[in-house]
């Protein structure tokens, strides 16, 4: 008697449908975040007793670099978890600490916007190479 194999059917292919996203509005057209840079600006130099923002500023850069980093850390381990309610939380507290640490370290969002424009049009690959950074430890 012969023996009968099965052959495997092909697979389908099934193209994702992704929706389209919404441009993401920065400076003059974000407001929220606007609100959020003056707001931390405007806490400068209240009272630490009163202010989560003045508080944060008044452990200087280290401290606040440290807590954008744990809470970037609570975002990474939401998003690859899979809680996209909980990433998005998260995510809004890596917003708020972010700008935080540009403030304790005298950094405004318009030289970031300015850094992303001059990288526009330019491959990531390209553009990670022709960066030099003598003194730094970052990983290629």
């Amino acid at each position: 008697m012969a023996k009968t194999t099965k052959t495997a059917k092909p697979k389908k292919v099934v193209k994702a449908r992704v929706k389209k996203a919404p441009p993401l509005l920065v400076n003059m057209e974000s407001p929220v975040l606007d609100r959020l840079w003056s707001t931390v600006m405007s806490r400068r130099d209240a009272d630490p007793a009163v202010s989560h923002s003045a508080r944060l500023l008044s452990r200087g850069v280290a401290k606040v670099a440290q807590k954008f980093g744990e809470e970037a850390v609570e975002c990474l381990i939401e998003a690859v978890a899979g809680n996209k309610p909980a990433l998005i939380a998260e995510s809004a507290d890596v917003l708020y600490h972010l700008m935080v640490l540009w403030v304790a370290a005298g950094v405004s969002p318009d030289e970031v916007w300015a850094e992303l424009v001059r990288r526009e049009g330019v491959s990531g690959l390209a553009e990670k190479a022709a960066r030099t950074a003598p003194g730094t430890n970052k990983i290629p």
